[in-house]
């Protein structure tokens, strides 16, 4: 709309709070709409400065449900949004062009995938009637249901979907990004890096390879392992004299006990050296050194691990845009009921996926777990009905544990395994691993980007 009552002061006073965007205009234009208004015209503004400020009027579009994030848990959810009701107005607001299965990336470190089969177009995944703006958030307020983007527009929504996902924090790991990407540092965690992980595991002739795993949470907590499994496959075939070392800040092989116990099995087998309780702070490129800091009970200790390959796994958090809203807990997260999905201070705005503050394993696969649980809080939300809807805790990691062996480990809050098959979970199986690199991308970008429903449903033996 045109700029209508404004003085000189308030146009320069929008324009500092990011409240106005360029837009053609005149001098005189700027004369009539403030004589529209009563105001009178200031004479005193030469050309140039009447010019600037007249290229400026104030914006605010607004939809009736903003999910911020364009990932895998905002497209689900916008997906399964307009499934359920199509005459709804959605909006994304997502700054990236291509959108990648990330799941994926342990096979493009491992050689099986490359990086272009887990790539998409985000235009050819936005679901239809969806709006898509492609920008990023620069700002949170929830008081006033805004949020100010990085292109300097304000949004205003009735609720309010936050899907932001993870941001990878390389630079807190002295040494790490210098060293990224050659000398055999290498990591499955990014696009850029993960097909240099083949490259580096190809080219490695023998020594320590070590595998590191951040302190939680990050995204899919397996992933680091996965890698170390199957660099040890190639490297056995190759007959190398390899020492693999996995050295995770965990205080053990994984979270969950039941799948725990066939984990440290594995590793017995295969003579990994698994050092619990290591985080690494610093990667030395130069002496092809990484320095762990190790706690032991109370005391910790600084231990330097020579190396020859390093795969890194960085710590993660929410973005800053996120954790330092008001939107947000103690620890960054978007402060949400665990069971709802609801925030729990603001009851228009949910949030889903990696970003949110459940004590959820961050997968891919918790995401239809809690797809369903948005969508039906939110449409309870805004017809003014209890939300009754809960999420139970669901995710899923396949835990490759080498070549053509998978334990396909699905549980919940309570760490109880809820399988899709009714078959032992705690097995590792040739179907499973079958079922990672055939079916599960399959079903990523033809079902679950499409707003279907998970797939135990029509499974025989298995509780839906």
């Amino acid at each position: 709309m045109p700029v209508v009552g404004l003085t000189q002061g308030e146009l320069l006073q929008r324009l500092r709070h990011g409240e106005c965007k360029w837009v053609p205009t005149t001098l005189a234009g700027l004369k009539d709409s403030l004589q529209s208004a009563g105001g009178q015209p200031p004479d005193h503004l030469d050309l140039k400065q009447a010019f600037q400020l007249t290229r400026f009027t104030p914006t605010m579009a607004h939809h009736q449900i903003l999910i911020v994030g364009g990932g895998a848990a905002g497209i689900t959810v916008a997906a399964q949004l307009k499934r359920a009701r199509t005459a709804l107005d959605v909006a994304i607001l997502e700054p990236a062009s291509e959108h990648y299965y990330q799941p994926g990336w342990t096979l493009v470190g491992g050689g099986v995938f490359s990086l272009e089969e887990t790539r998409r177009a985000e235009r050819d995944l936005i679901p239809s009637g969806v709006h898509w703006i492609q920008a990023a958030a620069a700002g949170f307020d929830p008081d006033h249901n805004s949020v100010t983007t990085s292109t300097g527009e304000q949004l205003s929504y009735d609720v309010l979907i936050v899907a932001t996902g993870l941001t990878l924090r390389w630079d807190t790991i002295e040494g790490l990004s210098e060293a990224l990407g050659q000398g055999g540092v290498c990591s499955n965690y990014s696009k850029d890096f993960a097909p240099y992980t083949w490259e580096a595991i190809q080219a490695f002739k023998g020594g320590n390879a070590v595998f590191t795993c951040a302190p939680m949470p990050i995204k899919c907590p397996g992933a680091p392992q996965k890698i170390a499994y199957l660099a040890d496959d190639v490297f056995n075939q190759k007959r190398l004299q390899a020492k693999v070392i996995y050295a995770t800040a965990t205080p053990g092989i994984f979270g969950v006990p039941t799948y725990a116990a066939p984990l440290r099995e594995v590793v017995q087998r295969k003579g990994i050296d698994a050092r619990y309780n290591h985080v690494l702070t610093a990667v030395r490129a130069d002496q092809k050194e990484a320095v762990f800091k190790v706690t032991e009970g109370e005391a910790t200790r600084e231990e330097v691990i020579p190396y020859d390959l390093l795969h890194v796994t960085p710590p993660m958090g929410p973005p800053e845009v996120v954790a330092t809203s008001p939107l947000a807990n103690g620890t960054g997260f978007v402060e949400v009921d665990q069971f709802n999905l609801q925030h729990v201070r603001y009851s228009n705005v949910f949030s889903l996926g990696d970003v949110s503050g459940m004590p959820n394993s961050k997968t891919a696969a918790a995401v239809r777990g809690q797809a369903p649980v948005v969508v039906a809080n939110l449409l309870a939300h805004l017809d003014a009905l209890p939300l009754a809807a809960t999420y139970d805790g669901y995710s899923c990691c396949p835990l490759i544990t080498g070549y053509g062996k998978t334990i396909m480990a699905e549980f919940n809050y309570k760490q109880e395994p809820v399988p899709s098959f009714p078959l032992d979970p705690t097995k590792e199986r040739w179907s499973m691993w079958w079922i990672k690199r055939k079916v599960l991308p399959a079903l990523y970008w033809n079902r679950m980007l499409a707003g279907a429903q998970h797939e135990r449903r029509f499974i025989p033996g298995v509780k839906a």
